[in-house]
Parts: C-alpha cells; sequence; structure tokens
C-alpha cells in the first residue's frame, strides 16, 4: 500500500528508503572475504568490527583516524614469540595504555599489511590455537562448580577447626599459643597450667605463674 505525506504527495516505498541510506563502510572488506567459507559475524567492539567465528572472537577491523588501524589479532602474551617470526611488523596496541597487550595489531601502514592480515585468515581457518578467545572463558572458569566446590570445602575446614579449639580446655589451648601470646597470658591463666608446661613458658610467663603459686599457698 502507498502512503501519502501530509504535503499529499505519495510516499516512496519502505524499500526505497532504506536502498537511498549509505550502507557503513566495513573496514578492511577483504578480510571477511577471506574468511567467508567459514561464516564469520561480525559485531562493533570499542570502535572496532569484531569478527566472531562460532563461539570464538578472533579479530577485529580498524580503519579510523587515530593510531592502531588495521587487523587487531585475539591473541595472549604467551604466543607472541611464537606468531612473531610469521607476522613481523606485529605489535601491541597503543590505544588500550599498556606497554605489552595481549591482543596485537597488524598495522594497516606496515609495506606487508595485506599479505599477513591474509596469513592470519589462513591460520583461522586452519584452526590455530593461538589466534581466537572465546569471551569471558576465564570468568566461566572461576564460576564453575569445580571452582565453588573447592571455595566452599575450605570455608568448611575453617569452621571445624574454629569449632574444635573453642571447645579446648583452657589449659589445652594456651599450651597450643606460640611462646610470645603465651609470654602474655594473665596471672590466672598461667597459674592454671601443669608445672611441667609452665616451666616451657618463656621467662616472663612462668615468672608470672609462680608468682600466683606463691600468693595463693
Amino acid at each position: 500500500m502507498v502512503k501519502r505525506s501530509r504535503s499529499g504527495r505519495l510516499a516512496p516505498p519502505a524499500d526505497e528508503v532504506f536502498a537511498a541510506r549509505k550502507r557503513k563502510p566495513v573496514p578492511h572488506e577483504f578480510v571477511l572475504d577471506a574468511l567467508a567459507p567459514l561464516g564469520p559475524e561480525t559485531r562493533p567492539l570499542f570502535g572496532c568490527l569484531a569478527v566472531y567465528v562460532g563461539e570464538k572472537i578472533v579479530l577485529a577491523l580498524r580503519d579510523k583516524p587515530g593510531p592502531d588501524n588495521g587487523v587487531w589479532l585475539a591473541t595472549a602474551e604467551e604466543h607472541h614469540a611464537a606468531l612473531r617470526p610469521e607476522f613481523p611488523s606485529m605489535r601491541s596496541i597503543e590505544v588500550l595504555g599498556k606497554i605489552v597487550t595481549g591482543w596485537q595489531v597488524l598495522p594497516a601502514d606496515a609495506p606487508d599489511f595485506e599479505e599477513a592480515a591474509l596469513r592470519a585468515c589462513a591460520l583461522i581457518e586452519a584452526g590455530d590455537p593461538r589466534i581466537g578467545k572465546v569471551p569471558g572463558e576465564k570468568r566461566k572458569r572461576d564460576d564453575s562448580p569445580r571452582a565453588g566446590a573447592a571455595t566452599k570445602k575450605v570455608a568448611a575446614k575453617k569452621a571445624v577447626a574454629k569449632k574444635a579449639a573453642a571447645k579446648l580446655p583452657p589449659e589445652t589451648a594456651a599450651t597450643r599459643q606460640p611462646a610470645k601470646r603465651a609470654a602474655k597470658l594473665p596471672a590466672k591463666k598461667a597459674a592454671k597450667l601443669p608445672a611441667k608446661k609452665a616451666a616451657k613458658l618463656p621467662a616472663k610467663g612462668a615468672a608470672k605463674a609462680r608468682a600466683t603459686r606463691r600468693a595463693r599457698g
């Protein structure tokens, strides 16, 4: 159905309106063409265009005013040494604010930029584990049932130990204290210790125990 505008003129069909809008250019679109057999998906990411293959983010494409234009590799610092021979121009990303960044960029102004970008696509297509990350993977590991069970187990052990210590007789509790703490025992508690155990106390603690016994005798 053709709609009329308020002026009475015929409004163009919706398809024509959308077609008239300019398509936002994709930075370094040849990268997506190279990854086409894998069915990549794209999403906005910090002023870049993130490229996903399956559940992994593998690349980010950037072409805007400022540094770090090119192809960003989703990798980790542990893989840098192994990747550098294949990508001599690879470097850390300035806008991320660190001297060494896990992600690396293949700069668009490097003489071998297109060759390096296509090489990265070939590695991704081959399933190279050095490129690609599953977003939130570390957080999921920390929140896993196994990690939660371990935390609860430690907490349970601490609770049991605390209850057991609370039920100990004063004499036993006193003898388990480090020497510095035992030396600070009040005279009454020190006096309750057996003679052999009191003898093992530091000089100050033993003196308190003897003085208290004499006073009571």
